[in-house]
């Protein structure tokens, strides 16, 4: 992974969380697809280098298993409860190379690892609510649909769309857009 976007991860994210480790947890071994120049592996498919017991070459590692860390990691608002093999939901920051709107570039996305059951769990409303207070948009995935839930949908029509937003939405649409309005398609 290149410096700056480890450096944008710590920036919106933080940094990694003393004491909140990995564990028995491998659910990014199968649920990330990972497109590097020294590891590729398609989303939704184990690596090939996991075993019963973990990473098979966990000392050899590729770089991006040694630098990456999901968002329960990283993001100290987050419940112990949301690590993602307890809670079926996997939290990470999501660069998408081929945006269709301005808050889909980079943004938080809560990926469900079991389908669409885990968003109706209480561990996704907490990991929602420790997630939804910044200016950096949420996305839901369950696999099938990709839906955003922050910042609200009003908010987020005036600021993809460039539209004059009515009064009572102009400083959160301004504050929106000043952020990611540069990066409208």
């Amino acid at each position: 992974m290149m410096p700056e976007i480890m450096d944008l991860e710590a920036t919106l994210l933080g940094p990694l969380v003393s004491g909140r480790e990995c564990g028995d947890c491998t659910a990014c071994c199968e649920a990330l697809k990972i497109e590097t120049p020294d590891f590729r592996k398609p989303a939704g498919t184990a690596c090939p280098h996991l075993s019963a017991h973990g990473c098979a070459i966990h000392a050899a590692r590729p770089d991006v298993c040694r630098t990456w860390f999901c968002g329960w990691r990283r993001i100290k608002t987050l419940p112990n409860g949301a690590r993602p093999d307890l809670s079926g939901l996997m939290v990470s920051l999501d660069f998408n190379r081929e945006p269709r709107n301005c808050l889909e570039g980079i943004s938080i996305m809560i990926r469900s690892l079991a389908g669409r059951t885990a968003f109706e769990s209480d561990m996704a409303e907490r990991i929602l609510d420790a997630l939804c207070d910044q200016l950096v948009p949420v996305w839901l995935n369950d696999g099938a649909r990709k839906v955003l839930v922050h910042p609200e949908s009003d908010v987020a029509h005036y600021v993809i769309s460039g539209e004059t937003p009515p009064a009572e939405l102009s400083e959160e649409v301004a504050a929106w857009s000043s952020r990611y309005g540069m990066f409208r398609p």
